[in-house]
């Protein structure tokens, strides 16, 4: 049995998904990260072990990640990681939904309601008169294939079907990494701002470039004083880790919002895309200036590791 744990957490509060992953990893190692807001746990072992069935053990989880973490999350439970991710999906917070008869879950599901099927092969479905999952899967393999072609068509009958081939992955790597920076009060001055944003690029970059891995984009998310949030994403001209140039897309993302006398209570960036940096390719530069920040940037890394994270950074953020 698979659960699909999908926390409520706050666009600020997404670096607490390694420790709710954490807590999944009390019950079962069998954990996959779902950035920036979710889990999947195999638990066909901790049912058998703790003597529990899967609704019993969600239920003791959503108690946990509420005790220690004061997080909120809904559940969905099923034989596989599409199933759970659908039940979760239908789930009230603070819910847990099993999907004991997977046929009678999806007959009547619209067939945009099945992972994977987006807007575009949807209205191509609707279109042949097959709208929900329950109309596809009736449907024969070769009809599907016809209309979306052999890949597509196959996976997406199978998934009317209810069948999912993926499995859990322990310690999958991480597609996003996120880091926060709450101010003492409401903070309205700029370079506050500034300096915020060049701890998070350095700290995001320093992460990212321990694992030896590279984003392709950046998302911002401002939090103000009346609780309402602005997120803003952009590309990068190339996958990096580089931290400087983390920072240049950060200030970008914030000049771009115009905030003018914003009470601006916490401030959050997110490394998305991320993929192994042995696969990015880098376009080398004739600015001396470049390599010899990535060269010092390389030095500092190796001071981190050995003397620990607070040893060494920009200057501009010396208290």
């Amino acid at each position: 049995m698979i659960l699909y744990v999908r926390f409520r957490l706050e666009p600020m509060h997404e670096a607490l998904l390694p420790h709710l992953v954490g807590l999944l990893g009390g019950f079962t190692p069998v954990v996959e990260a779902a950035p920036p807001d979710a889990a999947l746990a195999d638990v066909r072992g901790a049912v058998r072990y703790f003597g529990r069935g899967p609704a019993e053990l969600a239920a003791v989880i959503r108690v946990r990640a509420l005790a220690l973490y004061g997080v909120e999350c809904a559940i969905g439970a099923g034989p596989n990681p599409l199933l759970a991710r659908m039940a979760a999906r239908d789930a009230a917070p603070g819910r847990t939904l099993v999907v004991d008869d997977p046929e009678a879950f999806l007959r009547d599901k619209p067939v945009a309601a099945l992972y994977g099927v987006g807007p575009a092969t949807a209205r191509t479905l609707c279109s042949y008169g097959l709208d929900s999952a329950g109309r596809v899967a009736a449907a024969p393999l070769a009809v599907l294939q016809r209309i979306l072609g052999a890949r597509a068509g196959r996976e997406v009958w199978e998934r009317a079907r209810g069948i999912d081939r993926t499995a859990v992955v322990p310690n999958a790597a991480s597609r996003s990494v996120a880091a926060e920076r709450a101010f003492d009060r409401d903070e309205l001055d700029r370079d506050r701002h500034r300096r915020a944003l060049l701890s998070l690029a350095g700290e995001l970059g320093a992460r990212m470039r321990g694992e030896e891995q590279v984003c392709r984009s950046l998302t911002l998310t401002v939090r103000y004083a009346d609780r309402s949030a602005t997120v803003r994403t952009r590309a990068l001209r190339e996958p990096t880790a580089h931290s400087a140039d983390l920072a240049a897309t950060a200030y970008a993302l914030h000049e771009a919002l115009g905030l003018q006398r914003a009470r601006v209570r916490a401030l959050a960036l997110r490394a998305e895309g991320l993929m192994p940096a042995e696969q990015a390719a880098h376009q080398l530069s004739f600015d001396p200036a470049d390599e010899k920040a990535r060269r010092l940037e390389a030095v500092a890394d190796r001071a981190r590791a050995r003397f620990g994270p607070g040893v060494i950074g920009p200057g501009s953020l010396a208290a």
